[in-house]
């Protein structure tokens, strides 16, 4: 139990930020490639990685394409959403806490 205000502040400064995970969801429209290249672009997953991904959405319905901080993954989720409303697609990024 800390028994000054410096002890409190400093705890309450170690404490891990909470972490979100980035979920792409599966629709009728987007296609299999464009997917794989947000993966890649996006969320830096290498060539394998993002088949596997894409393969998880496609048959599970939806895909976890990372997990961060609540701030990188509502801009990540953002960019998603852009980049598929400039090229035609409905494509749907989510975020959920993690854990």
């Amino acid at each position: 139990m800390p028994s000054t205000k410096e002890e409190v502040l400093s705890e309450s400064k170690l404490q891990e930020p909470s972490l979100y995970r980035v979920i792409l969801h599966n629709d009728d429209y987007t296609t299999m490639e464009f997917v794989i290249d947000v993966l890649k672009t996006i969320f830096h997953k290498n060539s394998a990685e993002a088949e596997d991904i894409m393969w998880k959405i496609h048959t599970e319905g939806r895909g976890v394409c990372g997990v961060y901080t609540k701030e990188i993954a509502e801009t990540k989720a953002e960019q998603v959403k852009s980049r598929a409303r400039q090229n035609g697609f409905p494509l749907l990024a989510t975020i959920e806490k993690d854990g």
